[in-house]
Order: structure tokens, then sequence, then C-alpha cells
């Protein structure tokens, strides 16, 4: 079991790193990069040259290429000693000439040394034209140079992939910070809670995230900071925020109560000391930080009065995939126990409608008839109520009843005509005592292996169906990211749902041989 369990696994990483390959050909590659700034509000607002060098460095940003401006050489070679803060003032002067004709001799030697570094590394050097207009300097029509060069699909795979995951540790803070000695203290009373509630937690100096572990009343109650996931900072969905975060962060407005600082300041606020980050200089070049902390771990995040995007998508999902369970088993297995009877009529009927009707039909028919009754057909975080719920767990859940209810009597149905019943018939057992013993429990191992698959993509969501209810899921982020080209969020999210699928195709065989002692994954000696 063992082997194979890591055989699976090679396999699935193997068949991850293709996947979040292929998307990156796709979102990189083959999409028209001018589709980033559809949404970008600045853009419009740029003008002639200064519009080239936005482009380039928005490209930058989404991970199309590596951009360098002629002051960032400047600023390399000022940090290397070769040049001071003088000359690299004097030097940044270019002439207003894209040939270069008017430069100064000084600008013009490191102008060419500039050109030299780039063609080693592989840039394409642009320099563009000032632009003139009525004898004077045209908006945004300043002298440009600079270099680019696109990022190989294979090293931006490999950047991604390594970075995913970060190990926080006491030399994280740089080593010329003065943040006094470094290393972490366990506590069992944690001073977040003014030091008088049992609450073990290990925090850390010298590390970015000041709590690395702690407990709390958010879900999972459990927290750590050791290992941090880097899925993506997405650049036009929610503007900075990790893939990950933007998923579990809790959403709606603000909720406040009383907070003690590590100063002793008491007043009502949101924020969650838990999450603090270290900042260098933030408390010094902030009054209000000077009040509150007594150090640079000074950026926290904010309690929320609302679930994160994988908390309403985990609550919807599970409850229907209960649902499924509970109503679709039992049904398809008394289908096929009283098969061609008025139960099995009604059930097949019902099976045929949900084949047949396209999905995106049936839930606004749902939604209709909901409506007529009633019920909130739309998600409002600001006046949630439990009857919100009701919809859209019913529209995810009635089409997977359905095919549980089918596939349950397939199984039972294909049992039923097996020799071992026909045996178990001629040794003089009675149909109950077989169906419910036997057949019952042979149908049901397959049934088994799909219980992995449907709890893990619980969290991730139903594209369809919150989208329509408005249900701020996670489901919805990866239709906002492909609408407005966050191609960061689209490969992040890609990774999470592909990671999913691995974990879920893997467990579910562990589970399927768990329940079935005659299948083994152990290879026969030949």
């Amino acid at each position: 079991m063992g082997r194979y369990v890591i055989k699976r696994l090679l396999h699935g990483l193997f068949s991850t790193v293709m996947v979040i390959f292929i998307v990156m050909i796709l979102v990189y590659g083959l999409m028209d990069r001018m589709k980033i700034f559809k949404t970008d509000g600045q853009f419009t607002k740029q003008l002639n040259n200064q519009r080239v060098t936005y482009m380039h460095q928005k490209w930058e940003e989404y991970g199309y290429l590596d951009y360098l401006p002629y002051s960032d050489y400047l600023a390399m070679l000022q940090e290397s000693g070769e040049i001071d803060e003088a000359a690299r003032s004097a030097l940044s002067s270019i002439g207003r000439s894209a040939d270069g004709s008017d430069d100064s001799p000084e600008v013009a030697e490191y102008v060419a040394k500039f050109n030299d570094y780039c063609r080693e590394e592989g840039y394409t050097v642009t320099r563009l034209d000032a632009i003139i207009s009525k004898n004077r300097l045209a908006t945004g029509g300043g002298q440009v140079l600079f270099a680019y060069k696109e990022k190989n699909v294979l090293s931006r795979l490999w950047k991604y992939f390594t970075g995913i995951f970060e190990i926080d540790n006491i030399h994280k803070v740089p080593e010329d910070q003065d943040i006094g000695e470094r290393g972490l203290t366990f506590t069992l009373y944690d001073p977040v809670y003014g030091g008088e509630k049992f609450s073990p937690a290990i925090i850390g100096n010298g590390t970015i995230h000041r709590y690395l572990l702690y407990f709390d009343d958010q879900f999972p109650y459990i927290h750590q900071n050791f290992l941090n996931l880097h899925l993506g900072a997405s650049y036009s969905v929610t503007r900075g925020v990790e893939v990950f975060n933007s998923m579990t962060q809790g959403q709606g407005s603000y909720r406040q109560f009383p907070l003690t600082y590590p100063t002793g300041l008491t007043e009502n606020s949101a924020d969650n000391l838990h999450t603090a980050v270290y900042v260098a200089g933030s408390r010094e070049a902030n009054v209000m930080y000077q009040q509150r902390y007594t150090d640079d771990y000074t950026n926290v995040q904010t309690f929320r009065n609302n679930k994160s995007r994988m908390g309403y998508s985990f609550v919807i999902g599970i409850i229907s995939t209960l649902l499924v369970y509970i109503l679709g088993l039992p049904i398809g297995v008394l289908m096929a126990r009283y098969k061609e009877g008025l139960l099995d009529k009604f059930g097949t009927l019902y099976i045929m409608f949900i084949s047949a009707v396209p999905s995106l039909a049936y839930i606004f028919i749902f939604k209709g008839i909901g409506r007529a009754m009633g019920l909130p057909w739309t998600f409002d975080m600001d006046a949630e109520t439990r009857l919100m719920y009701v919809l859209p767990i019913v529209s995810l859940a009635l089409p997977s009843i359905a095919g549980m209810m089918k596939w349950m009597r397939r199984y039972m149905i294909d049992q039923m005509n097996s020799d071992y019943v026909k045996f178990a018939r001629a040794g003089g057992m009675s149909e109950t005592e077989i169906f419910f013993k036997h057949v019952m429990k042979v149908a049901a191992i397959p049934i088994f292996q799909g219980i992995p698959g449907s709890l893990l993509f619980a969290m991730t969501g139903a594209l369809i169906t919150e989208r329509v209810y408005l249900v701020p899921g996670a489901g919805g982020l990866l239709i906002d990211a492909i609408n407005q080209y966050d191609n960061s969020v689209i490969v992040g999210v890609t990774l999470f749902y592909t990671v999913l699928s691995v974990l879920s195709l893997i467990l579910g065989d562990v589970v399927m041989a768990t329940v079935d002692p005659r299948i083994s994954f152990t290879e026969k000696a030949r």
C-alpha cells in the first residue's frame, strides 16, 4: 500500500506540473497581453512614452517579462560602489534624441555600458525620442531608455514551484535590523488575551510572522505560520492579496471589539493581532503605530463578520454532499430492491429529468420555485440568514442525488445477477438476507471511493450555482480572474483544484482498499 501511494503521489506531482505548464502557456503565451489593461483605470490616463513604460511595468508585474529601466541599472552600479549618488543623478539625464546624439560624453559612456550589459543578459533595449508638441515637451512625452526580456515558460514554471512554500524562521528579518534577541517563545497564556486565558502559542522574534502557532475562535481554530503557502498574488481581483488568503480570509463588514494592544492601549478595533507581520521602520514612521505597538510587527489583518470564500463554499458543499449520501444512497438501494416497482419508476423519471435538463436551466427553475415560496434567492452578507443557504444547497444536491441513485441502483442490479448470488440462493438464503448482507456491501464499494473527492471538492465551490445565487464563495474567484485577466489567480486556483483532484483520487483508492479486503495494491510475486 505504501509503495502504491508514493507512486501515485509522484504521478500526481508530474500531472500537476504538466497542468500548470499548459495553463501558463495558455495565459502567458496565447492570450493577448493587452487584455490585462481592460479593467485598468490608470492605463487610459497614460499618454505617449509614459504609456509605453507603464505597459512594460505592468507586464513585468503580471509575470510576462523582466523590465530593466536605465535608472535601475544606475542604481545597481551605485549599490555595487562603481558610482556615487551624485554621479547617478548626473548620469540619469539622457538626451532627448533616441539615437543618443545629444547625450553628454559621460552619459553616452554609461548608456553604452547599459546596452552591452543588456545584450549579454539577453535583453532588448528600447530608447524613445522625447515627444515635442508646440515647441514644448508633450504630456508624458519624456525621453525613455529601458530594456526588457521575455520570460521563458520553463524558468517561470521553476520559479513558481520553488516559491510555493516558505518556511518562517528567526532569521527572516534582515540581520541589519535592530530587533533585540532573536528566538521563539512558547507560552500557555497568550498575551493577545491579556495573559489570563489558557491559550498555547508560539511567538517569534526575527520571524516574518509574530505568531507561528496560535488558537482562536475562527475555523479551523488552530493556526500556524511556520509553513506559508504562496500560490500567487492577485493584481486585479483582490489587488495584492495572495490567492490562498483570498479564499481563506473573512469577508463583509469589520467586527470590532475591545482590544488591548502591546503598549497597553485599549480601544474598539477589528485588528487581529495574531496575524502581525514585520514591516521594517513602520512603527517609527507612524504615530498611531507608536501608540499601539512596541516593535515593527505592525501589519495585521482584520476580523470580518462573515465567512471566507472557502467557508461559504464548504458549508454549502458539505451539506449538499451529506444530503446526497443520506438521500441518494438509500433511495438507489430501494430502487434496486424493488425493481420495476412504483419507487423505481418515479426514481427513474427523476433521474431522466435531471439528466435531460441543462444544469443552468434547472438551477433557474429551482430559483424561481424558491422565490415563489418566499425563500431568499440571492446572498446578502449584511443580512445573512440560514434560509439563504437553502436554494444553493438544493440546486447543488439534487443532480448529485440523481447520480447517486442511478449508480447505486446499477451496481446493486449488477451484483444481483452475479454467480455468488445464485449460489447463495441455491444454498437456501433468503432474498432479503442476500440483498443486505452481500449485494449491498459489495455494490457500495465504488461509492465509497468517491467520498474523499466529495469532501475535498466541497472547498472549491460550485461555479454556476454560486454565480446564479451570488454566493461569495471560492467558485466565483476563478471566474472573476478569467474575466479580469488576472493571470496569477488563474494559475493559483488551477493549482489548488489540481492538487485536490490528485488527493481525492489517491484517498479514494485507499478508502476502497480499506473497505474491500479483496483489493490489494501490492505487486504480486512473479
